[in-house]
């Protein structure tokens, strides 16, 4: 698939050295239906991480090729609420957890 290249993609502009499999776990009630990463140097999202891929509540996405460093992450849900969080720290051999906690502190933000 193209995901392991667009995450590699990424990894480029990051500074660290280290790269690896960053597995995301969406423990919230809801269905992520898109995900957008950028570093937080960049002011453009890049492409949407799950494609035509949807990251069910309770699923696991695994991009290949993350190096470690601080992203802003975009997701947006089944019921098309987006959430924007920026400058979360993100490392490949890591799990990053979703949870529905985190997704309504967000949305309320907006």
């Amino acid at each position: 698939m193209k995901r392991w290249l667009i995450a590699a993609a990424l990894a480029a502009v990051c500074t660290s050295a280290t790269a690896a499999e960053l597995r995301i776990r969406n423990q919230s009630l809801w269905d992520i239906h898109y995900l957008y990463l950028s570093s937080t140097n960049d002011p453009n999202w890049g492409p949407d991480q799950l494609e035509s891929d949807i990251l069910e509540a309770g699923g696991t996405l695994r991009l290949h090729g993350v190096s470690c460093g601080n992203y802003d992450i975009k997701l947006i849900d089944e019921d098309s609420d987006v959430c924007e969080m920026r400058n979360v720290r993100l490392c490949g051999d890591k799990v990053w957890t979703i949870t529905s906690e985190a997704l309504l502190e967000c949305q309320n933000r907006r």
